[in-house]
């Protein structure tokens, strides 16, 4: 026998909790609640905007609260009160204490966009990336008191392309995820007891926050690598070098192997062809070279590197050397 009239409180904050939420709206349950971020200042103008969840909820007539911090005793109150069977989570962005854990009679399930036990943490999209990974994926998870600890109800295998960047893979995972909380939910709803698998510790890796200081680049690394966190940190906060002082920010590459380039050294520039219509600014790495297609040089728009370079007199020797960190 299914489960009938099962409420469900939905949880989360970015466009790929968005849709999520917006799946699980064609199904035969009841959305009592959404809970999601505060509003934030956005722009060069910090015209305050709300998350793409609330704007859905409310275009939805869902009831909306949006804590600075849901463990207060007023919002655990709330959530009591609401009375889920059920609370869905997709990248919300605050922690879940055991006692809200314990609020709904199914539990708490999240989605997290990897293949967990692998990349744990705030930012498993952008890490998958730039480690180099050819797969990655989502989990439904049931909840527990740890940070992405809790046993794995179902997974979906997204493989990752050679151009994937930050966004493509987001926007694959987007889909993939809401396709997965969505079929979780159908399971319950025909009457299937669900089988939590505890996630081997052994296989634990991490995916932690990125800070502005892992887009600095190091051209000890090999070109493939480095290639990988350019597209890994495609949006923020990019994948940069400094030349002549000042920032330069590489938005695209490519990586080549001619043998020709192989004495090159780390952070050293060869301009192939500079009087020609299309030259190539090329760069020395730890393996191989790396050729840089698009770039945004400190204070200026981002173009190709072709176009920078033809306005250009004089290209230093090397990208300036700045210790990684």
């Amino acid at each position: 026998m299914g489960e009938t009239g099962l409420r469900i409180v939905f949880m989360g904050t970015p466009d790929i909790a968005r849709e999520g939420l917006e799946k699980l709206l064609s199904l035969p349950v009841e959305i009592v609640g959404v809970f999601t971020q505060p509003d934030k200042p956005v722009g060069r103008k910090q015209i305050l905007t709300p998350p793409p969840v609330k704007a859905l909820a409310e275009e939805k007539g869902i009831p909306v609260y949006q804590p600075k911090r849901i463990k207060r005793e007023k919002w655990v109150r709330i959530l009591k009160e609401l009375a889920p069977d059920l609370v869905l989570v997709t990248a919300y962005g605050q922690i879940l204490s055991q006692e809200i854990l314990d609020i709904p009679r199914l539990g708490c399930i999240n989605m997290h966009a990897s293949l967990l036990p692998k990349l744990r943490g705030a930012a498993p999209i952008q890490w998958a990336i730039a480690n180099g990974d050819a797969l990655t994926g989502v989990t439904a998870m049931q909840m527990d008191a740890g940070m992405d600890t809790g046993a794995i109800l179902d997974q979906r295998t997204v493989p990752i392309s050679d151009d994937d960047t930050e966004e493509s893979l987001y926007r694959k995972l987007s889909q993939e995820g809401a396709d997965l909380i969505c079929q979780i939910v159908q399971r319950i709803l025909s009457g299937e007891k669900l089988i939590p698998v505890p996630q081997d510790e052994n296989q634990v890796t991490y995916a932690p926050m990125i800070s502005k200081e892992d887009g600095l680049i190091n051209w000890e690394m090999d070109a493939g690598s480095i290639d990988c966190r350019v597209r890994g940190f495609h949006s923020w906060p990019q994948a940069y070098t400094f030349l002549d002082g000042k920032k330069l920010s590489v938005l695209s590459a490519a990586v080549i192997s001619d043998e020709t380039l192989q004495s090159l050294k780390p952070g050293e520039i060869d301009i192939e062809a500079a009087s020609a219509k299309r030259p190539r600014l090329l760069v020395g790495c730890g393996n191989q070279a790396l050729q840089i297609l698009s770039l945004q040089l400190q204070g200026k728009k981002p173009m190709a590197a072709a176009d920078f370079l033809r306005g250009q007199r004089n290209i230093p020797a090397s990208f300036d050397a700045v210790s990684s960190v």
